[in-house]
C-alpha cells in the first residue's frame, strides 16, 4: 500500500475529529437537594386532585367561565406566551451558527483612469472610462471545536424551558388569582347582603319607636339608641358597596377586560370546598413551575461557563466564494468571467488583558447564583406549603368559632328583644346585643371566604397537572370582547 492511499483515511479521522470536536466546561449534573419526609401539617384526608380541574369542584358554573375567559384574554399570560417565542427566536439564531451561512452580492463599477503617459494603442486595448460587472455567491462556516457554539444552544435552549415554565408560573398564579378574587368577591356580597337585612331591620325597629315616641309609649332616648343602631349599619354598607366595585374591576383586569360589573354565581355558602390535594415534598420539586424555571436557569448559567472558555481556543472559519466577474456584460456568465476563492483561518487570543478570565470568572459566578437561587426556591416552596396548610387549619378553627359565637349572639339578641318587650330589661341591653351580632356576622361571612381561598393558595403552592391543563386552555385564540360605550 503507497504512503499516499495510508494517509487517507488518516486525513479523514482528524477531520472528523475536528469537524466533531470536544465541549469544554462543566456539563449539567442536578443538584441533590434534602428534601422532608413530610409536611410538618399534612392533611390525613388529602386526595390525589393536583391533575384536576379543581376549581370546578365548587360546583360554580360562573367561576368555571371566568377562568376560562382568564386564560383565553389575560393580557400577562399572552406576555408570557410572547417571551417564549422570543426565546425560541433566540435559539434559533444561535443554532444557526451551526451551518454555513450563504450569501451573495454584485456590484456594477464604471471607472475612468488617467492616460497620463499611456501610448494611444494601449489607451485603445483597453478602454477608457471602463465597466466592470460582478455577480458573487459567498459561503463562510466556523468549526466549533471547542463546543462554543453548543454551549451557547444548550444555554439559549435552557431559556426557551425556563420561559415556559415561567408563563406556566403566570397561568398558576392567574387561575387561582381569579377564583380568589371571585370568592372574595362573594364574601363581599354576603357581607352587603347581611348589612342591608340588618339595616332593614333597624330601620323597621326606628320606625316603630319614633310612632311609640310620638304616643308617649318610649322616650326619645329609646328612639335615638335604635337610630344609633341603624346608622352603625348604614355606614358599614358604602364600605362594602366600595370594596365591590374595586374588587370587581381588579377581576375585570384579569380578565382581560375593562373594568366593570362581574357575573355572580352560588353564594359563599353554598360553595362546596374541593378537596385538599395530595403529595410529598419530593414531588413537589417536579411539581411546581418556579422550581423548574429555576432549574433551568441553572442550565443555562451552567452551560455559559463552557461558552466563555471556548474563547481560550483558537477559532477556525472557513470562508469561500464562487462568481463571475467580467467588463461585458454579455461575457459575464461565460466559462473565463469565473473566479473562485477558499480560506481557512486560525485566530487565538495571546494576551487579552484578563478580558476573557473576566467573562469565564463572570459565568462561574452567575452559575453559583443561579444555584442557589434553586435552592431557595425549593427551601421556600417547603415553606409555602407548610404555611398554606397551617393557614387552612387555623381557618377552619377560626371559622367553627365565629360560627358558634355568632349563634349565640343571635340567641342573645332574641332573648334580649323578649326580655325587652316584657318589660324586664332596658332597651339598652337589646342595643349592646345588636351591636355585638353585626360585626360578628361581617366577620363570619368574611372568614368564610377566607378558608375558601387558603384552599385555593393550597392548590397554588402545590402546582401540579392541572397547571398543564389550564395551560391548554390558554393555548386558545384569545377571544375580542366588543364594548360598548
Amino acid at each position: 500500500m503507497s504512503p499516499r492511499i495510508g494517509m487517507r483515511p488518516r486525513l479523514v479521522c482528524i477531520a472528523a475529529v475536528l469537524l466533531a470536536g470536544c465541549t469544554v466546561g462543566p456539563d449539567y449534573v442536578k443538584p441533590k437537594v434534602a428534601a422532608p419526609d413530610a409536611y410538618r401539617f399534612a392533611e390525613a384526608t388529602a386526595e390525589e386532585t393536583a391533575n384536576t380541574e379543581w376549581w370546578k369542584q365548587f360546583n360554580d358554573p360562573v367561576l368555571d367561565d371566568l377562568i376560562a375567559e382568564a386564560l383565553r384574554n389575560n393580557k400577562n399570560v399572552q406576555i408570557a406566551a410572547a417571551n417564549v417565542e422570543q426565546a425560541a427566536a433566540v435559539l434559533t439564531q444561535v443554532r444557526s451558527q451551526f451551518f454555513p451561512q450563504v450569501n451573495y452580492s454584485g456590484n456594477v463599477t464604471r471607472q475612468r483612469a488617467g492616460e497620463a503617459g499611456q501610448s494611444a494603442a494601449l489607451q485603445r486595448l483597453i478602454g477608457n472610462p471602463s465597466t466592470t460587472y460582478e455577480v458573487l455567491a459567498g459561503a463562510s462556516w466556523e468549526i466549533d471545536l471547542w463546543g462554543r457554539i453548543r454551549r451557547q444552544s444548550e444555554a439559549a435552549r435552557a431559556n426557551i424551558l425556563a420561559t415556559t415554565e415561567a408563563r406556566r408560573g403566570v397561568i398558576l398564579s392567574l387561575v387561582t388569582q381569579v377564583a380568589s378574587t371571585y370568592l372574595q368577591l362573594r364574601g363581599l356580597d354576603a357581607q352587603y347582603e347581611i348589612a342591608n337585612r340588618t339595616l332593614a331591620s333597624y330601620g323597621a325597629t326606628v320606625k316603630l319607636f319614633e310612632l311609640q315616641h310620638k304616643y308617649g309609649r318610649v322616650s326619645q332616648v329609646n328612639v335615638e339608641q335604635a337610630r344609633s343602631s341603624y346608622e352603625t349599619a348604614a355606614a358599614q354598607l358604602p364600605q362594602i358597596a366600595s370594596s365591590i366595585a374595586r374588587t370587581e374591576n381588579g377581576l375585570s383586569i384579569l380578565l382581560g377586560r375593562n373594568p366593570g360589573p362581574i357575573a355572580r354565581g352560588k353564594a359563599i355558602d353554598a360553595l362546596v370546598a374541593p378537596p385538599v390535594p395530595a403529595g410529598l415534598p419530593s414531588q413537589l420539586i417536579e411539581r411546581r413551575p418556579d422550581i423548574a424555571q429555576a432549574e433551568q436557569s441553572l442550565i443555562s448559567a451552567n452551560a455559559q461557563i463552557g461558552a466563555a472558555k471556548a474563547l481560550y481556543f483558537p477559532n477556525i472559519p472557513l470562508t469561500a466564494g464562487f462568481g463571475t466577474t467580467s467588463r461585458d456584460l454579455d461575457n459575464l456568465f461565460s466559462g473565463p468571467a469565473r473566479t473562485w476563492s477558499f480560506a481557512g483561518k486560525l485566530t487565538g487570543p495571546i494576551f487579552t488583558a484578563g478580558n476573557i478570565s473576566g467573562q469565564v470568572a463572570q459565568a462561574t459566578a452567575g452559575q453559583k447564583s443561579s444555584l442557589l437561587n434553586y435552592e431557595a426556591v425549593i427551601q421556600n416552596a417547603f415553606a409555602d406549603v407548610d404555611n398554606a396548610l397551617v393557614n387552612r387549619r387555623t381557618l377552619l378553627e377560626q371559622q367553627a368559632a365565629q360560627e358558634r359565637l355568632v349563634k349565640a349572639l343571635s340567641e342573645y339578641e332574641r332573648l334580649a328583644t323578649l326580655q325587652y318587650k316584657g318589660g324586664y330589661t332596658p332597651y339598652s341591653t337589646v342595643l349592646q346585643a345588636q351591636q355585638s351580632l353585626f360585626p360578628q356576622e361581617l366577620s363570619l361571612a368574611q372568614t368564610r371566604a377566607a378558608v375558601h381561598n387558603a384552599l385555593v393558595d393550597l392548590y397554588k403552592v402545590t402546582g401540579g397537572g392541572w397547571v398543564q391543563i389550564a395551560e391548554g386552555t390558554a393555548d386558545a385564540k384569545p377571544q375580542q370582547r366588543v364594548t360598548t360605550p
